[in-house]
């Protein structure tokens, strides 16, 4: 497909106001909406004639609701692999249907606009994120490049594990991820061993809401606890504190946690880079960091500053990530100590963090 092609996306949601604002906002932003949908029925009927490259999704619908249709896409006889991005409410109330959501394999969440709050955004960050959900649909559909060494490079991009130094002291392990993280995590965090380390930091680009629920989840999944990060919390190897959305997660000391309401650094609020940045100056070679599947380039900077300290990196490779791009800024700037695959991301973790 021509990448000069518009991606083509259906707008659902029961709310007429709403499906204009999201119609203006795709619009104006050069992405070609072909349908709308008052509700889940219409949605899948449109999936299923239009065949559009992605499609925006409310949760709360008469009849069939958002769940249904991610879970009809996901088993429909005739496969529909429409990448969807829930645009929904989000609230205590809501997270948990929005982390259902995603496990459900949504590609993404945006936040509605609160009432008195500006459009513009909300119509920046749905634009960008329906274009990366397209961009992934469109590459599912594009004969795949025989794999490569890596990129036309002097230089490595990837440094193999180095034998542990038994004098070496157990590491902090602190895991970025964007789009694709809750899926990514929901995978990785229950195959983690009961302790883990000095002790674990989750950051997950999620707005405020959400961040309770996914917890909750990854907890009753895990031998870890796992728990929703708050002020004073100290790492401990048996618990992941997650950072909460809306709020950067800091580290004051080696043992005390602080939530800060600074301004959001690049439109994210957590910012990976604080908390990476906080642990590499704290615990110096005795910090792990993991860089999963998101856009744009969060972690990269917190990454120098580990390089700097002497703590190591891994990467997810880019098989396994529903976005490569916060994995691959690490890789292609030389910084990561091994590229591995999901799958394989659990064993390196709980190696690396016992070293």
């Amino acid at each position: 497909m021509a990448t000069d092609v518009p991606p083509r996306v259906v707008v659902a949601d029961d709310s007429g106001l709403m499906r204009r604002v999201i119609v203006r906002a795709l619009r104006d932003a050069g992405l070609d909406v072909v349908g709308e949908a008052r509700d889940g029925d219409e949605a899948l009927a449109q999936c299923r004639s239009l065949r559009p490259d992605a499609m925006t999704l409310d949760l709360a619908m008469p009849g069939l609701d958002g769940i249904g249709v991610l879970r009809r896409l996901r088993n429909a006889g005739v496969r529909l692999d429409v990448p969807v991005v829930v645009v929904s409410a989000f609230s205590p109330a809501h997270g948990a249907r929005a982390v259902d959501a995603l496990a459900e394999g949504a590609f993404d969440l945006v936040a509605k606009p609160a009432a008195g709050t500006g459009l513009q955004p909300f119509a920046a960050e749905l634009a960008a994120k329906v274009r990366a959900a397209a961009s992934s649909s469109r590459r599912a559909t594009t004969p795949s490049r025989p794999a490569t060494a890596g990129p036309r490079s002097s230089r490595p991009t990837a440094r193999t594990a180095q034998p542990a130094d038994s004098a070496r002291s157990r590491r902090l392990v602190v895991i970025a991820s964007s789009t694709g993280g809750p899926r990514a995590l929901a995978s990785l965090v229950p195959r983690l061993p009961e302790r883990l380390g000095i002790g674990t930091l989750l950051v997950q680009h999620m707005p405020a809401g959400f961040t309770g629920s996914l917890a909750s989840r990854l907890d009753q999944a895990s031998r870890l606890r796992v728990v929703e990060a708050g002020d004073g919390d100290a790492p401990a190897p048996d618990t992941a504190l997650l950072a909460p959305g809306g709020r950067h997660l800091r580290l004051a000391g080696p043992h005390a946690v602080e939530l800060s309401d600074d301004d959001a650094i690049g439109g994210l609020r957590p910012r990976a880079d604080l908390t990476i940045a906080d642990a590499a100056r704290h615990f110096g070679r005795r910090l792990l960091l993991v860089v999963l599947t998101g856009m744009g380039d969060d972690g990269l900077a917190g990454a120098y500053a580990v390089r700097r300290e002497g703590g190591r990196i891994l990467a997810e490779c880019e098989a396994s990530c529903t976005i490569y791009g916060m994995p691959r800024q690490i890789v292609e700037a030389g910084l990561a100590d091994e590229v591995l695959d999901l799958e394989d991301m659990p064993a390196a973790i709980a190696r690396e963090a016992a070293a």
